[in-house]
């Protein structure tokens, strides 16, 4: 998958490189603030009791 990427991104090594990290940095942050925000509530880690 990560090849099939590199060979599909425009330009020479310095631009894919430019472009995978900022694809990356997007991935990351529609995971941090759109999935994980949204999942939160759904996980039953909120429900913790200590005696």
């Amino acid at each position: 998958m990560y090849g099939w990427i590199w060979r599909h991104l425009p330009g020479g090594t310095a631009l894919k490189t430019a472009q995978a990290l900022v694809l990356v940095f997007a991935v990351v942050a529609l995971l941090l603030f759109v999935v994980f925000p949204w999942v939160e509530p759904r996980l039953p880690f909120n429900e913790v009791t200590v005696d």
